[in-house]
């Protein structure tokens, strides 16, 4: 059979009930739309989660302090006071690997200006947590080594702190005062808003020297985090080693098991957070595949309805001579046809409902080539596995028995 002539055949069987095709189609659509959608976002989630990751810094290890146990009573993670600015030179001056640190200290305080006020993260940090985190500066300076020094009572804000305590239209906030815990500090800089929020969005976050911070706010020698930026990529897992054997040394431990510190792989970090949305996409796409299951059996049962109504066609046919496989490819055509169109339109629909997800739900969404390739390739592949069976039981039968068929 000549394939212009099958093409013809398909689409005059086709249009001939032109409802129940359509509807036919529609459970494909239906079904690949979903798939599309579902993947898009776990897909977008993935890009949003990584994308905040990597804002906090690149290369990076944290080192932050352990478990605390009181009487066997676990404390939980960060209750150990055992850091020190002493920890952090001893690993920028004896690791190599190390392109550049940072000590940080924190804690949540009410933040008073000009009658207005807020309570909000407050950041002991130094002149290098604007390189390691990729701090950027809308307006005035980020802290100094001189800052530092000095123990000076300065203050860079972000612009979430800077529309509560002074207006979202303020100008001229650079050089003005805030009072933190009573303490009069000077607004030298106001950081560019990097996105995020809760409590741990840089937008959200007062940036203080860190010897102010221990010294004149928090009264401690101790701190909460030490960030360490790698020359290479390539290198963090012996950087982290490296670390580790330093603190351990330094804080005369012998079991690693009992460290009193964490250090922890951004890439680590990444590659968790990579694996939890790789799964919550794969179970979200075949929540959605469900569907195309159920497309795919409506087309099988539309194929032997067809057969059935078609049998003294099929006899006619064959008494012609029309061989069997000629009758196959006919049957399994017309399956295939209604896939393909179905995918076709299923990917237009689940473009569109990508798009409301992310416009009217707020969801990041993500719609990447592999993933409409792969839906239309399963719409492909439901075609010729639900449509094989009734065109293989079309080219079957007998003529002289399809021409008594009534």
């Amino acid at each position: 059979m000549k394939v212009s002539y099958l093409f013809r055949e398909v689409y005059y069987a086709l249009m001939s009930n032109k409802v129940r095709s359509f509807l036919t189609i529609l459970g494909i659509v239906i079904g690949i739309g979903s798939v599309i959608a579902m993947i898009s976002v776990g897909q977008g989630s993935k890009n949003s989660i990584e994308s905040s990751i990597e804002s906090l810094g690149s290369n990076l290890i944290l080192v932050t302090p352990g478990i605390r146990r009181v009487n066997g009573i676990n404390q939980g993670r960060g209750a150990m006071q055992t850091l020190t600015q002493e920890d952090a030179d001893a690993i920028k001056n004896e690791i190599d690997l190390v392109d550049s640190i940072d000590t940080e200290v924190s804690g949540r305080y009410q933040v008073i200006a000009k009658g207005t006020n807020t309570n909000t993260q407050v950041m002991g940090t130094t002149s290098s947590y604007q390189d390691i985190r990729n701090i950027e500066i809308a307006e005035g300076n980020f802290i100094s080594d001189q800052n530092v020094d000095s123990n000076a009572k300065v203050a860079v804000i972000g612009p979430n702190v800077r529309d509560d305590l002074f207006g979202e239209d303020a100008i001229n906030v650079v050089g003005q005062t805030i009072r933190i815990n009573r303490i009069n500090f000077k607004v030298i800089g106001i950081t560019k808003a990097k996105g995020g929020n809760g409590f741990s969005s840089q937008d959200d976050m007062i940036f203080i020297p860190i010897t102010t911070a221990q010294k004149v706010l928090m009264g401690t020698k101790y701190i909460n985090t030490i960030a360490i930026k790698a020359k290479d990529k390539n290198t963090m897992s012996q950087l982290q080693n490296e670390v580790t054997n330093i603190l351990l040394e330094r804080h005369k431990i012998s079991d690693a098991s009992l460290a009193d510190f964490i250090v922890v792989n951004q890439a680590d970090i990444l590659a968790t957070a990579s694996l939890i949305t790789d799964t919550f996409t794969t179970l979200l796409g075949s929540i959605a595949a469900i569907s195309l299951l159920v497309g795919g059996i409506g087309i099988m049962n539309m194929m032997l309805t067809t057969v059935t109504e078609r049998t003294r066609e099929i006899g006619l046919r064959k008494a012609i001579g029309a061989k069997r496989r000629d009758i196959n490819n006919q049957f399994l055509m017309e399956a295939v046809a209604l896939t393909f169109f179905g995918g076709l339109f299923g990917i237009m629909l689940g473009w569109l409902l990508s798009l409301a997800i992310s416009k009217l739900g707020g969801i990041p969404t993500s719609i990447s080539t592999s993933s409409i390739l792969l839906a239309f390739g399963v719409s492909a592949l439901i075609g010729i596995l639900f449509g094989y069976y009734p065109a293989n039981r079309a080219s079957k039968l007998n003529p002289i028995e399809a021409l008594r068929y009534e």
